[in-house]
């Protein structure tokens, strides 16, 4: 009882941003009655992490109930920059914080850890990431190389990007490493004549993508297997290699035996793109403020986010040269708006989807967390504390080629007019 007094005194309505009304468990209003967003708060408790800025225990209190929010996404997005404390990949860390991480990282990401993790999140509802992704449901960044493009055409361009990027030729071997929905994987297949081969640990993406072959008639070259890609046969390299949305769950103490697990499955001169997010701090591996803790709580459990520097150093370390790396990080905020504004608008119908599978309570804890998840994403895309990074390497191949690019080691160029000639 004594703390409350002393919370309402240091809360006044000229503290709170000017778009966010109030109302406190004693049934008292802060702020305009106008305001495009508006704050319910059901304990004293959130008033406190309100006031230090915890916008990821505000988050977990929304989620849980103890916390009502209303307004347009895009507002909720822009008072949380105002209520957060400072730069959320600024936080500083002791010596003892990459130990911790490390043993942490290690203990996250053993293979039946890993494939709970990633059913916890992939196989929360088909139907769910069908009422907001693309038609194809490709479940990462988007390319959008001209305004005006709707979600569904990005995402075709990005399939194309990759693919011209990976100098894809009929009847090669490619393998996709973490394939979703399947949509790179038949795209590869049908646009570009690749014997194609993709691994998921999603028991619903497998299913999914298995019904898709079926459907296409693309069995004969295009095959998805449930597998962890620790169990892939080495013994018959492929051409080219995709993962795409795939490394952020790998964990970086994992990350060196992943890169060299790929440089094995990879035949010399051969191509490999890494497709993921990447963190816009060189020291830290989730964001600030409380947000890593909900995204690892209601999101991505054993999600880890690496600098691209580090990145790269783990691939090169592996034995793959970099040729190629592009940061997409306003398209994926373009992206995750897009995907936040299709959901919003089906809000009703995604209660009933998820109800179905989860049951009611569960469903609102979900579509909640999904809400703050998708807009606050690319809220921290938009502000670059996280970033999105194409990574082309290569396996060289010992071999010396002559030519104009004398020492190339590789089917790689060597230039960018490849991608998309005149």
């Amino acid at each position: 009882m004594l703390m409350r007094p002393s919370l309402m005194r240091s809360t006044p309505a000229a503290l709170l941003p000017s778009a966010v009304q109030l109302r406190l468990p004693s049934g008292q209003t802060l702020g305009r009655e106008e305001a495009p967003v508006r704050l319910s708060l059901a304990q004293w408790a959130c008033l406190a992490r309100l006031k230090s800025g915890q916008v990821g225990g505000l988050a977990e209190d929304y989620v849980e109930g103890r916390l009502g929010l209303e307004g347009r996404m895009r507002d909720i997005m822009g008072a949380v920059l105002h209520l957060l404390p400072g730069n959320p990949v600024d936080k500083g860390t002791g010596w003892w914080m990459p130990l911790w991480a490390r043993a942490r990282s290690l203990r996250a990401h053993s293979p039946g850890r890993d494939a709970a993790q990633i059913q916890f999140h992939y196989d929360v509802s088909d139907a769910f990431y069908a009422l907001w992704l693309d038609p194809r449901r490709v479940y990462s960044c988007a390319y959008y190389p001209s305004e005006g493009m709707s979600l569904a055409a990005a995402q075709e361009a990005k399939l194309e990007h990759i693919c011209r990027k990976l100098m894809l030729r009929p009847g090669e071997r490619f393998l996709d490493i973490g394939a979703g929905w399947g949509g790179l994987l038949l795209w590869a297949a049908e646009h570009h004549g690749v014997d194609a081969t993709g691994i998921t640990i999603s028991r619903h993406q497998h299913a999914h993508v298995s019904r898709l072959i079926d459907q296409k008639g693309l069995h004969k070259r295009v095959r998805i297997e449930l597998r962890d890609y620790r169990e892939l046969d080495e013994s018959q390299p492929f051409d080219k290699i995709s993962s795409v949305g795939m490394f952020e769950h790998v964990g970086q103490a994992r990350m060196p035996a992943y890169f060299g697990k790929i440089q094995r499955l990879l035949k010399p001169g051969g191509l490999v793109m890494n497709h993921g997010i990447t963190s816009g701090s060189t020291r830290n591996r989730e964001l600030g403020s409380g947000m890593g803790q909900f995204i690892e709580r209601y999101i991505f459990p054993g999600g880890e986010l690496l600098h691209v520097a580090t990145v790269l150093t783990d691939m090169a370390e592996a034995g793959l040269e970099m040729v190629d790396t592009e940061n997409l990080r306003p398209h994926y905020a373009r992206t995750l708006w897009a995907w936040s504004d299709a959901l919003e608008a089906r809000l009703d119908e995604a209660r009933r989807v998820l109800a179905a599978e989860a049951g009611s309570v569960r469903a609102e804890k979900i579509l909640r967390a999904y809400r703050l998840y998708l807009a606050g994403s690319a809220m921290s895309f938009e502000q670059g504390w996280i970033a999105l990074h194409q990574m082309l390497a290569t396996r060289p191949s010992g071999q010396v080629q002559g030519g104009d690019m004398r020492g190339s080691q590789s089917v790689y160029p060597f230039r960018r007019d490849y991608m998309y000639p005149p």
